[in-house]
């Protein structure tokens, strides 16, 4: 099977193209093929370089690497055109000389009379203009369209995907395959392209299923193999719409910066429109490639929901290798967002530690790079409802409990440990008679400025001895002053 991707530079790669790249890439590792990609670039007025270099980053973060390419279809150009006048010099097209004007006048016209159908009308219209005279005129320099005659009978392909699938042929009016400009339109130069690189297979959106009779008519007029044909189901909204940004649609690399991985990525695009054939969610990329198949791809369009892939990353994330995602989140952290940091990150113990305890309550890199803020940095300040709730409603009472786990920390043994952390602070909730809980919740607001974090003796050991003293110590300071109504400043600790 050789496949092949070919997106339009006039835009970011989103999630319907991703999704075809990847169907695409998939069918070929699997079948042991060859992906290629094009460039379909011919649109000069909306053809970037900034969205080729997007597409191919998105394509290399995804890891679907292609094995030819990229290749670019202005390339083609001259080919294109030697296929249109070789239709021309065999009579399956012809030339028309009528201007939009012209057409937008009879078209009205055909309408008014109530003849209905116009599918013909455009070689009705170019017939006025008889073969000769047409040559001299084109001869003579005047512009024309070229327009492919669109033969009698019927167009019918056993669809990938949809199964068996025809077009009346009458209903398919003679369509341009060169402007009157020279430049090839779109069926054409894909027909031209897909045969030159000798495509087996092109799997692509619904979207272009109208498009496949003419390009199978134009593959058997330029007597060139004909490819099978696959339309996958679009990708909605929630509304049944079709997607786009109006419901919150981004492109890929957007959601790479919100610290989705990119096995997650591949893992949800793989499930929008096919089916494993079990109730599993969570596959490698491994996995899909050895079970993936176009028999089970559905033919109704699937939902695009962000929320489940946030949920599906957060499955990848607690599922990566510690070091490999201490490594990921280092480099995020790096980046300067969502926190700051005076000097770079070391991988030591405690920072392996704090992402492992961070992984589990983590959906995308980018919560767990806020989740590493009171670790990696100075501590900023409390949230100001955790802090009215834990340490305003009894400040005496808050206080106490704080300078009790100054004494304690100070004296619980080193190294530390969380088998004898918990001795000390079990015993001094024991001590203070009261539950563990009055204890560990006003030492984890403390010491991360939240009430909410990973376990205490994570958070401890994260720290070390030190830190989390004087946090505690801070703490104590805040709550001795008073000021439960805003978020009290730390001093940096």
């Amino acid at each position: 099977m050789k496949l092949r991707f070919a997106p339009s530079p006039t835009g970011y790669l989103h999630v319907g193209g991703a999704r075809t790249a990847l169907f695409n890439w998939l069918l070929a590792r699997r079948s042991g093929g060859v992906f290629l990609l094009r460039i379909e670039d011919t649109d000069r007025n909306r053809s970037r370089p900034e969205h080729v270099d997007a597409i191919t980053a998105g394509l290399a973060w995804l890891g679907l690497e292609w094995d030819e390419g990229p290749v670019f279809q202005a390339d083609g150009a001259e080919r294109h055109r030697r296929d249109a006048l070789r239709l021309l010099a065999e009579g399956r097209a012809y030339r028309d000389f009528t201007s939009q004007e012209e057409f937008a006048k009879a078209r009205d016209a055909a309408v008014a009379a109530g003849t209905g159908a116009v599918t013909r009308l455009s070689r009705e219209l170019a017939a006025r203009v008889p073969p000769e005279e047409g040559a001299e005129r084109a001869a003579a320099g005047e512009p024309f369209a070229l327009r492919f005659q669109v033969p009698d009978g019927a167009t019918a392909w056993d669809d990938l995907v949809h199964g068996p699938t025809r077009f009346d042929n009458a209903e398919i009016d003679d369509f341009v395959i060169l402007r009157s400009d020279g430049t090839p339109t779109y069926n054409l130069a894909v027909v031209s392209d897909d045969a030159e690189a000798r495509i087996t297979h092109v799997v692509r959106g619904d979207d272009h299923i109208s498009n496949t009779p003419k390009q199978i008519l134009l593959y058997e007029a330029l007597s060139r193999p004909v490819p099978a044909f696959g339309h996958l189901p679009m990708i909605l909204g929630p509304d049944g719409k079709r997607l786009s940004k109006r419901h919150g649609a981004q492109a890929v690399g957007s959601y790479q910066e919100e610290g989705v991985l990119p096995e997650a990525m591949t893992n949800y695009l793989a499930l929008l429109g096919w089916s494993p054939g079990t109730d599993e969610e969570l596959l490698s990329r491994e996995a899909l490639v050895a079970r993936f198949s176009l028999e089970r791809v559905l033919k109704k369009g699937a939902v695009f929901d962000p929320e489940k892939l946030r949920w599906l990353n957060g499955q990848h994330i607690a599922r990566t290798e510690t070091e490999v995602l201490a490594e990921l989140l280092r480099r995020r952290l790096a980046l300067g967002a969502p926190v700051a940091l005076d000097a770079p990150v070391a991988l030591d113990a405690a920072f392996l530690r704090m992402t492992a305890a961070l992984a589990p309550r983590s959906r995308t890199l980018a919560e767990m790079a806020d989740g590493a803020r009171p670790y990696v940095g100075p501590l900023s300040g409390y949230d100001p409802k955790a802090a009215r709730k834990t340490w305003g409603r009894n400040p005496d009472q808050a206080a106490k409990t704080l300078s009790a786990l100054v004494e304690a920390l100070a004296r619980a043994p080193v190294p530390w440990n969380d088998e004898a952390l918990e001795a000390e602070l079990r015993g001094l909730a024991v001590e203070l008679g009261v539950g563990a809980g009055k204890v560990f919740q006003p030492l984890r607001l403390a010491l991360t400025g939240r009430s909410a974090s990973p376990g205490i003796f994570d958070v401890l050991a994260i720290l070390g001895r030190e830190r989390s003293i004087r946090r505690v110590e801070a703490a104590l300071a805040v709550v001795r002053g008073g000021e439960f109504d805003c978020s009290a400043p730390a001093q940096g600790v």
